[in-house]
């Protein structure tokens, strides 16, 4: 499969299994997801979620849990409303006040529920097996009775015995539900036992199967994808892997993995997924883990050496599948361990710089990791144009040797500098509204002649408190000179002040440059 690298030992696993052509996938985010501890979505943000659930291309958007309030319940209609193409379902217990607000919210599919494993019958619902199949059949014939798509779940049904859930899901059937879903209410089962579990109802069923798994063992995905090979063609999945306690399956790794390592089509648009992961990151305010798979921001980042090498060379060396199928972008990061040859390397494999400037750069690199945790690849940019546009060090007329700096909330900004210029030590100091400015006083009382800061720009080039910025300076001399000066630094001041000090360099360059000229025009 193109943009895939997968292992060889997929194929003969794939076999012997029994994959549905396509899988069917049921998006839970807005009702198992916000479920997720301090999760709560506004009626603003479960829209801009469900469209764009819809434009990733999921089957169904259990778009809540509809008798948990009125407001709920108009939540939902008003998700139905917005003329989706994916099915939206609300989910219900298998009681008649549950699936009438399933049914005033305008759903396509009631997802009803009840609990069938030995410690739920009796510490929760205080009820034999026979009440309960009582109320699901009733609930089931009450959802069919309405036109409604009617969705089972026995909850908790991994502890359930195999025998009481072959019951609840042929008599369930029987009564017209559409979907068998089976949850792994607490995380509890593993690929293997998911497999044979799946394997057994499949062969005594006539409808879909279904799974909804929770990752409370780290397995969620897995006993997802071993349900998919035993022949289920639905699975419930969260964005970012939201949930209750450790969360469920993860839609981003279920429907990458299905498609990469087994070939399974899913209706899901990869190339989407970033997007999608990045707008339910926003709206629930929880941080997806650096290294969180497929949309993780270090899931396609590559330390300099011997892996920038090799995936600069052939993505698939350290890679599984091209970045851009799941809409992601690859990174280079170095830090400070990173060897001077492997930065040499990935400078010259990036850009077109002379041995001097590509020593530069790697040096400057190399002093801002010290500061930096890690270096990507927007630092090597801004870097890299810092040193193409320095001013050689040979033509360097004024050298910056010390500076202090005292500013607070009851200090004046005071500072402090030691310049060399034309080979003369000179000492200056001076105030200013901030430490920059009154560097820049500083150097140039030090110079005796105005110098004035015409321009002054910071960015921040990457996010964090140790991320690097970008200062932009012009200066004027009392000529009219202009002259640009850029830094890259971890410290604001710092690269202030050398930004400063490379466009007086400039402003000093252009002037040797117009004095010959003029003597010139005085001989003549």
């Amino acid at each position: 499969m193109e943009g895939v690298f997968v292992s060889n030992f997929i194929e003969p696993v794939k076999a012997r299994s029994n994959l549905p052509e396509r899988v069917h996938v049921l998006d839970t985010t807005l009702r198992d997801g916000e479920q997720t501890p301090g999760v709560c979505f506004t009626l603003e943000e479960k829209i801009e979620i469900a469209r764009k659930l819809d434009e990733l291309g999921v089957d169904v958007i259990e778009a809540g849990f509809p008798v948990n309030s009125e407001e709920e319940c108009d939540t939902v209609r008003t998700i139905k409303r917005e003329g989706l193409k994916a099915k939206i379902c609300g989910l219900a217990r298998c009681v008649t006040r549950d699936i009438d607000a399933c049914i005033r919210s305008e759903v396509d599919r009631v997802h009803i529920f009840i609990a069938t494993s030995d410690v739920h019958l009796k510490y929760k619902l205080r009820m034999d097996e026979e009440k309960a199949l009582e109320q699901a059949l009733a609930a089931t014939d009450y959802v069919k009775a309405h036109g409604l798509e009617c969705e089972f779940s026995c909850e908790d049904a991994t502890r359930t015995p195999v025998e009481r859930l072959l019951r609840f899901y042929t008599s369930v059937e029987e009564h017209g539900a559409d979907v068998h879903n089976v949850p792994d209410t607490v995380g509890v089962m593993e690929p293997e036992a998911m497999f044979d579990l799946i394997s057994r109802l499949k062969a005594a069923l006539k409808r879909p199967v279904s799974m909804h798994c929770h990752n409370d063992f780290g397995l969620a995905v897995a006993n997802t994808l071993a349900g998919v090979k035993a022949g289920a063609s639905q699975i419930h999945v969260t964005v970012n892997g939201l949930g209750e306690r450790a969360g469920n399956a993860s839609l981003e790794q279920a429907v990458t993995a299905l498609h990469a390592m087994y070939g399974v089509k899913t209706g899901i648009r990869l190339n989407l997924l970033k997007e999608v992961s990045k707008t339910v990151e926003r709206a629930s305010m929880i941080s997806l883990p650096p290294n969180f798979p497929i949309v993780g921001n270090n899931a396609f980042a590559h330390e300099a050496g011997i892996h920038v090498h090799g995936v600069l060379a052939k993505a698939e060396s350290y890679e599984p599948l091209t970045p851009e199928m799941v809409g992601q972008k690859r990174r280079i990061v170095m830090g400070k361990h990173t060897g001077k040859h492997g930065v040499a390397n990935f400078v010259k494999e990036k850009y077109n710089l002379d041995e001097d400037q590509i020593s530069a750069v790697v040096e400057k690199l190399r002093s801002l990791a010290i500061h930096k945790k890690k270096i990507i690849e927007e630092d090597v940019n801004a870097v890299v144009n810092e040193v193409i546009g320095s001013v050689p060090d040979s033509e360097r007329l004024v050298r910056l040797d010390e500076i202090l700096v005292v500013t607070g909330n009851k200090i004046t900004p005071t500072a402090s500098v030691q310049l060399t210029h034309n080979n003369q030590k000179r000492v200056a100091a001076g105030i200013g509204t901030g430490p920059v400015d009154a560097l820049a006083k500083a150097i140039q009382s030090a110079l005796g002649e105005e110098i004035r800061l015409l321009n002054y720009k910071l960015e921040a080039i990457s996010g964090g408190t140790d991320s690097l910025c970008t200062v932009e300076v012009m200066t004027e001399d009392r000529d009219g000179r202009t002259a640009m000066g850029l830094s890259v630094g971890g410290d604001i001041v710092m690269a202030s002040v050398s930004a400063i000090m490379e466009s007086l360099n400039r402003i000093y360059s252009k002037r040797l440059k117009d004095e010959p000229v003029s003597d010139q025009k005085c001989q003549a």
